[in-house]
């Protein structure tokens, strides 16, 4: 029997989430008015004392696990370089900024000497501007040019939101600029009336990795004049090219260098980043030129006050018995009505969909208790929502007419939201670089702020809250990319060719594994050579081979049964376990049930409804081995890594009650199976290495799914992953082994790098997972140790005791080498 742990790429299995209701601890202001305007702002409180009124409640004050002050610092100001145009100087005087931050001046001597460079600074140190003003005296220079359109500048965000919010602010500081900049949103939301004007007269085009890669280069010929004045390219938030889409976003690059030369233009690269470890080396290898780096952050920073909270362990029990602390969606749901409560704006991030809908509505509910309208200021934020959807929350976050707002990641990064006072933070958020920029979104107006990181119920979130050193006492993590995937690689190189025929001078743009690639595409009849060039062969489109994103096939839609009213859209690869039939589905606060899902049109229909339960899907997952490419003896047993196949199937789905988390039944599903051919780590151990640890057959499979779980939930400390991007696999015999087996995996089509990353870490890894499943108080095992939430199994059986002694014996045999060891230096990983 197999014993699985699923990423979001295969399985992304709901976990139950119980809600109990509390006495709230901060009591309304005796002054407090709900019809006050969106405008009207409660007096701002200290960081310090708005904690301390948190915290003021029964028990309240136990949940701080520890707080980090962070203190203020003041500014390092310089002078513009004398070569930007004295209006774009005035245009941001304008703005109230008299004098540049030092890293502002020195972004911009760089961009304006030709130079890519990386601003690696704090959130709120003023990024923007310091590649906005170098861009927009280039633009202003280029308009004056006696022939052809002038000078263009093209601008990439991760997200839809950020470009969004980006021209707004490009438009207020070039009004007085005249005519000379006109920046445009070009993405899947512009209407088909714009996108014309934009391609022949847009000189700040603002889009993203997706529209760069389906809409913008494959219909190069349109853009001709745009890319042949090309000056600079800004890619904002560059530490989230990541993994998957950062190798995909890595190779869309490589295209766009690729076509501007055939234009004639050369443009240097402006990228930014408010977290990013070795920021010139990422930059590097995103970009694939030499890249220079400003990282000495000159701004000033008002005081930082961070709390680490975790939530009680009430009466209830979770899976098989165990305590289970509350959920961090329902805490965080109390200490975000308690903040609305007080007039302070805040935002809550969390890592889910759901979570963000529910954490939404529990506040609501409260809210709705105390004081009716005050209930309308909190709203959820998220992906799926439709565009008019998204721009309104948006306007009503910028303008402060919503005062709470729950949010995934999608409302991470760079929008702005001046004058917030506090974040909270539902669970770690997979990695330092993240969990420093949501709280950053705090205190952008240079005030001081507070942050809470609420803790789940999970083995590294417990670590973390009781060791703060490995927050913050350690630097963010290195950006784990590789673009010589030939999952990756590919279907780039046959969007290429359909672009411009391939030739053997392109192979040094595109990595050393495209020589190799190149003959299987001709193959494969993907392409074809003729003469010096490889040309595309197939009518369809090339571009659409792939989706920059990792996740693959035609988003579902979720239209409703009734009306036919689109409802949002959900990942084909989620699909299975979060819209599968009869599945509780959640949208702006409204409960729905899956009536049927439709694999072939893509579509699930749903209609409203208020069940007492939440639904978590079931599953099984075998793993074969493929290759072995390096295999270490640890001890008696082996480490190793290589290449593998994983076979997912969602067979049931399970009901759980609302409140309790009270299994009410199981329903079969008859779904087709998947496969996903990736990279993986493995453990094997031997009989000898069993007796030694006093492991018997009993409860061997427990061991080893308990030490797969908890292994699994501490890698993000060493990679740049969450538990969601990788699975695992644990098996007393495992076929292609003949041992028991141990599998973690990367949940993305031939690999991300995370796998690797474990296995170059693997003694510090793994001993970072023996300490947090020993330390753990729990008897038997608990979500806080050795539970997983998307456990295909429903984490039966688990057996922490074992765990422990088995890792322990396995660590004993570690090499010296093991932990540390010098990784290659590689095109594809930073």
């Amino acid at each position: 029997m197999a014993f699985n742990h699923l990423p979001a790429g295969v399985h992304d299995a709901l976990a139950p989430l119980s809600v109990t209701p509390v006495t709230h601890s901060v009591p309304m202001a005796k002054n407090h008015r709900s019809d006050r305007s969106p405008t009207d702002h409660a007096t701002r409180l200290p960081p310090g004392m708005l904690l301390d009124r948190l915290a003021s409640g029964p028990s309240r004050a136990a949940r701080i696990t520890h707080t980090e002050h962070l203190p203020p610092r003041a500014g390092r100001h310089a002078v513009w370089p004398d070569r930007i145009r004295p209006e774009v100087v005035a245009a941001v005087q304008a703005c109230g900024i008299e004098h540049p931050w030092a890293h502002q001046a020195r972004v911009a001597e760089h961009a304006l000497d030709g130079d890519s460079v990386v601003v690696a600074t704090g959130t709120a140190s003023g990024k923007s501007l310091a590649y906005l003003v170098p861009v927009l005296s280039t633009l202003l220079d280029g308009s004056e040019a006696p022939n052809g359109r002038g000078a263009t500048a093209l601008y990439l965000a991760p997200t839809k939101a950020l470009a969004a919010d980006q021209c707004r602010a490009v438009r207020d500081l070039a009004r007085p600029l005249g005519t000379a900049v006109r920046p445009a949103v070009y993405d899947g939301d512009t209407p088909v009336e714009e996108r014309e004007w934009i391609r022949q007269y847009g000189t700040y085009v603002l889009t993203n990795p997706d529209m760069l890669h389906r809409g913008i280069l494959p219909s190069h010929p349109r853009w001709s004049s745009f890319l042949r004045a090309l000056k600079y390219v800004v890619i904002d938030e560059c530490h989230t090219y990541r993994g998957v889409f950062g190798s995909h976003v890595a190779q869309v690059l490589r295209r766009l260098r690729r076509l501007c030369a055939r234009y004639g233009a050369s443009p240097a690269f402006l990228l930014a980043s408010a977290t990013a470890a070795e920021p010139a080396v990422a930059a590097r290898r995103l970009t694939g030129l030499p890249v220079v780096e400003v990282a000495d952050d000159a701004s000033p920073r008002g005081e930082l006050v961070f709390a680490l909270w975790e939530p009680p362990l009430p009466e209830l029990r979770g899976e098989r018995g165990p305590p289970a602390r509350r959920p961090a969606t329902a805490e965080t749901a109390d200490l975000l009505t308690d903040l609305t409560l007080q007039g302070v704006r805040s935002v809550a991030f969390v890592r889910s969909r759901r979570g963000a809908e529910l954490i939404s509505v529990i506040a609501q509910e409260r809210l709705k208790e105390i004081d009716r309208p005050l209930a309308r200021r909190v709203a959820a934020y998220r992906g799926g929502y439709l565009p008019e959807e998204r721009r309104a929350l948006e306007r009503a976050l910028h303008t402060g007419e919503l005062l709470g707002l729950s949010a995934t990641t999608a409302l991470e990064l760079g929008v702005d939201v001046s004058g917030l006072d506090a974040v909270l933070i539902a669970g770690y958020p997979g990695t330092r670089a993240s969990l420093w920029q949501q709280a950053g979104r705090a205190g952008r107006a240079g005030q001081g702020a507070l942050a809470v990181l609420v803790a789940r119920d999970d083995p590294l979130d417990t670590f973390l809250v009781h060791h703060p050193e490995a927050l913050f006492d350690r630097p963010v993590e290195s950006t784990v990319l590789d673009p010589d995937n030939p999952y990756v690689l590919a279907p780039h190189l046959c969007a290429a060719a359909a672009e411009l025929p391939l030739t053997e001078e392109d192979i040094d743009l595109f990595g050393p594994a495209c020589a190799e690639l190149l003959p299987q595409l001709e193959a494969a009849k993907l392409l074809r050579r003729r003469t010096k060039a490889w040309h595309w062969t197939r009518r369809e489109r090339a571009a659409d081979l792939t989706d920059i994103r990792g996740e693959g096939g035609r988003p579902v839609q979720i239209v409703e049964a009734g009306t036919g009213r689109l409802l949002g859209t959900v990942d084909e690869a989620a699909s299975h376990t979060s819209v599968h039939e009869g599945a509780v589905h959640l949208h702006q606060g409204r409960t729905y049930l899956v009536r049927s899902l439709d694999l072939d049109d893509s579509v699930a229909l749903v209609e409203e409804a208020n069940p007492p339960y939440t639904t978590v899907a079931r599953d099984t997952t075998s793993i074969s081995v493929l290759e072995t490419d390096v295999e270490i003896p640890w001890g008696d047993g082996r480490l190793c890594y290589g290449s593998v196949e994983v076979t997912n199937q969602v067979v049931s789905f399970l009901r759980r009650r609302v409140i309790t988390g009270e299994v009410l039944g199981e329903t079969k599903l008859d779904l087709p199976p998947r496969t996903l051919r990736t990279r993986a780590v493995w453990w094997t151990v031997t009989e000898d290495q069993l007796d030694e640890a006093r492991i018997n057959p009993e409860i061997l499979g427990g061991a080893l799914h308990a030490a797969e779980h908890a292994s699994i939930g501490m890698l993000p400390l060493f990679a740049t992953c969450d538990r969601w991007d990788i699975g695992g696999v644990s098996i007393p015999l495992h076929p292609d082994t003949l041992l028991p087996t141990v599998f973690v995996y990367d949940g993305h089509p031939g690999g991300a790098g995370f796998a690797e990353r474990a296995f170059h870490t693997a003694r510090a890894w793994l001993t970072a997972t023996r300490e947090a499943i020993a330390s753990c108080e729990c008897d038997a095992g608990c979500p806080a140790c050795i539970q997983s939430p998307k456990c295909g199994n429903g984490n039966d059986p688990l057996h922490k005791r074992g765990a422990v002694r088995l890792l322990t014996v396995l660590l004993k045999g570690a090499p010296p080498e093991a932990d540390g060891k010098p990784e290659p230096e590689k095109e594809g990983e930073a």
